[in-house]
């Protein structure tokens, strides 16, 4: 069966790709140029169709999440001048209900129906489809977030250009998605339950998502890598199955014992600080400024 490929880098246009071993099943290559890491393969609608259909909308929320949100939002207050905020991939408008709890304007996009019905009942202002800056005032938002989307998708050039577009001057844009360079890809490889085509099709470093954002036009503001996931590892090891957004995670029991003692939130700081500094937490967070 031929199926259709990327001859160029998605972020430099360098035609310099190699095919990254071990990473077949992936069909993942690197570029030579920027370092960049993708799915090389190019799904079909069909193929996403099949894939996107076996998603539930029934998420866990944990209440650290939501605290956890709140400190997010705590960050955005000084951005607050429209006074609107964007979720691009909002799922089912977790986040954004915080954000309009706290006044903020809000506005989501999704791709199924379902997604955009419960989003909508929950008074947030939707779009269905991909970003598109037609849908939009040009500069009318303060902040633009994603969270755990931009590896889904294979048009990375496209979709920044169209936070810039829609981003007020001096406006933040927050982006999360998993980390290439974790140890946790480094220990399990081709194992580690991240590397999924064709759901992700795009795997960013602290470097390639420096890169990206910049080449736009963005400033950098911070870039985070935090986070070790047991239950992932445990899963990457044949060890259990356990997804690692539940109530009963090895992460989610962790992450509730953290939370009870001052010192044992202390520990987990000073361990996301050491994890940033070398680049190698699990989950990569990016803060960008359009000047």
């Amino acid at each position: 069966m031929t199926y259709k490929t990327h001859t160029t880098c998605l972020i430099c246009q360098s035609d310099r790709l190699i095919p990254k071993k071990n990473y077949e099943d992936a069909y993942l290559c690197q570029c030579l140029s920027c370092s960049f890491v993708f799915s090389q393969r190019i799904p079909t609608q069909k193929e996403l169709k099949n894939h996107y259909e076996k998603y539930g909308r029934d998420d866990y929320l944990s209440p650290i999440t939501i605290n956890r949100y709140n400190e997010l939002l705590d960050e955005f207050e000084k951005y607050r001048k429209t006074n609107k905020i964007l979720d691009v991939g909002c799922g089912i408008g977790y986040f954004l209900e915080v954000a309009k709890q706290r006044g903020w304007e809000v506005y989501g996009t999704e791709y199924t129906d379902k997604a955009v019905e419960i989003c909508e009942a929950k008074g947030i202002n939707m779009n269905q489809g991909k970003l598109s800056i037609d849908n939009y005032e040009p500069e009318s938002f303060d902040i633009i977030t994603s969270f755990e989307v931009i590896e889904h998708i294979n048009n990375p050039i496209e979709e920044i250009q169209n936070f810039y577009s829609l981003l007020r001057k001096g406006g933040l844009t927050y982006v999360t998605t998993p980390n290439f360079n974790s140890l946790l890809r480094y220990r399990l490889k081709e194992k580690y339950d991240v590397i999924c085509y064709p759901e992700h099709l795009s795997y960013y470093t602290p470097k390639t998502i420096k890169y990206l954002f910049c080449s736009i036009g963005f400033s950098k503001k911070k870039i985070e890598t935090t986070g070790i996931s047991i239950s992932r590892l445990k899963a990457g090891k044949g060890v259990t199955n356990e997804k690692p957004v539940s109530q009963v995670s090895t992460d989610e029991k962790i992450r509730n014992q953290l939370e009870r003692k001052w010192y044992l939130r202390f520990l987990k700081r000073m361990i996301n600080s050491m994890l940033t500094f070398f680049g190698v937490g699990d989950s990569l967070k990016a803060y960008f400024i359009k000047h």
